[in-house]
């Protein structure tokens, strides 16, 4: 087990992140969330001794991390690291051998996690010579190439189409079924809910919310009417008993007020478009992201969404 315990790490007359704790269990997914400039890429960076935390410690297992830690951690960039001039299997080896591989366990290893993302092709080829996502493809595969126990990925399908992105999160969830631990990092809302177990929303580098998603959603505890439609929906947002309506294309998310039914707005909407199809669900991970955020920026955010955070 990772556990995070009250770090803090200061830049002169700047607090980077300040007193943020968490725990990531082997075998789960745990979703560090932010918006830019939250202090998530510090976090990761003291969690993989890259830089040193002010205050507070970074276990596994109950222990300070020791010489090997290094070895048995991978981490996906968010800014590409790679060689360019370099051929794609070459590179690999190379970042493999630094974690302590052979050079043939390398290749063996690096050739079929070329096969499994499909890209054996390009084993020949120089980096510069690929496209942004198959680049992305070879980022991620030096970040896995050599077993490690403690999976660090930050924005992962960056440059990648819905088929690709499709590919890496199969592999991704593959891994955490062999028992890795794994910290994602993306602002792809989406894909986080579909993924993790448990998420941690950080801003201003201090905590905001975070726990198991579904804890999360129970604690916010607002349904949002969910719709598809044909016509013109801006109406909607004049709404008596609206608070919020994001309407994009022929979609909708509608946010009743604090004390209002949802069920008691729909028949207006079934007067004013013809509806496709309506849902009253729990948020959204992605409207809980941003109304958290916003709230924090206000200074508004309550005691209450803290208490879930997982320490």
């Amino acid at each position: 087990m990772l556990e995070v315990k009250n770090i803090r790490k200061e830049y002169k007359n700047v607090v980077a992140v300040d007193d943020v704790s968490f725990k990531v269990e082997p075998g789960k997914i745990f979703g560090l969330l932010g918006p830019n400039g939250a202090g998530k890429t510090t976090t990761i960076r003291m969690i993989l001794d890259i830089i040193k935390p002010t205050a507070g410690e970074i276990l596994i297992d109950g222990k300070q991390p020791g010489k090997e830690f290094q070895k048995y951690t991978g981490y996906l960039p968010e800014e590409r690291g790679l060689y360019k001039k370099s051929k794609v299997l070459d590179i690999i080896k190379y970042f493999g051998c630094l974690k302590g591989m052979t050079p043939k366990d390398a290749e063996n290893e690096g050739i079929q996690w070329l096969k499994r993302l499909e890209i054996t092709d390009y084993k020949k080829r120089k980096v510069q010579e690929l496209s942004k996502g198959n680049q992305q493809k070879i980022q991620f595969i030096i970040a896995v190439v050599h077993n490690p126990r403690i999976l660090v990925l930050d924005e992962p399908f960056s440059g990648f189409d819905p088929i690709n992105q499709e590919i890496v999160r199969d592999e991704i969830l593959r891994l955490k079924e062999e028992g890795r631990t794994i910290i994602l990092s993306t602002h792809q809302m989406d894909m986080a809910e579909k993924m993790c177990e448990t998420i941690f929303l950080i801003a201003n580098g201090k905590e905001v919310t975070g726990g198991p998603i579904k804890e999360v959603k129970r604690r916010f505890g607002k349904e949002i009417i969910k719709i598809e439609y044909e016509g013109n929906g801006d109406f909607i947002k004049g709404l008596p008993g609206v608070k919020t309506a994001d309407l994009y294309g022929n979609f909708g998310e509608i946010e009743t007020e604090d004390g209002i039914d949802p069920n008691s707005v729909l028949p207006a909407i079934f007067n004013g478009v013809a509806l496709r199809s309506f849902s009253i669900e729990a948020p959204t991970l992605n409207r809980i992201f941003i109304d958290t955020i916003k709230q924090n920026e206000n200074g508004t955010s309550s005691k209450q969404n803290n208490q879930g955070a997982t320490r």
